[in-house]
């Protein structure tokens, strides 16, 4: 081959139209990404897009919207036990999996009803 898969640009989840205002608390509110500013381009789209430590998520609007109940990004963390109690402190809801071996996950939804899955791998 003459191309190279280099590394994942971003992850894009959808949301229902007009509410960017929902993802900004829950992206940036409790999750502590960065809101980041849409070229102006695409800006009439609607949504918003975050960022922290090289990990883009976009957020697109549509209609209709259907929230991704299986598919979904999942992102390695430290502390996921710190987490944990952190998201209980917001009432965020999470659900643990442990089927993955040398594992620690859980799963959360985003106020849309995406599944976002959090993980942290143990030797």
């Amino acid at each position: 081959m003459s191309f190279t898969f280099k590394k994942i640009d971003h992850v894009q989840l959808a949301a229902p139209k007009e509410s960017e205002e929902l993802a900004r608390e829950f992206y940036s509110g409790i999750l502590g990404f960065k809101e980041i500013e849409k070229p102006e381009t695409l800006r009439k789209r609607g949504g918003a897009w975050f960022a922290m430590d090289g990990i883009q998520l976009h957020i697109g609007t549509e209609e209709p919207f259907v929230p991704a109940k299986k598919a979904h990004p999942a992102f390695e963390v430290e502390n996921l036990e710190a987490l944990k109690q952190y998201l209980s402190d917001c009432e965020v809801d999470y659900i643990v999996d442990e089927n993955l071996p040398r594992a620690n996950r859980i799963y959360i939804h985003d106020p849309f009803g995406n599944r976002i899955e959090l993980l942290e791998w143990h030797n």
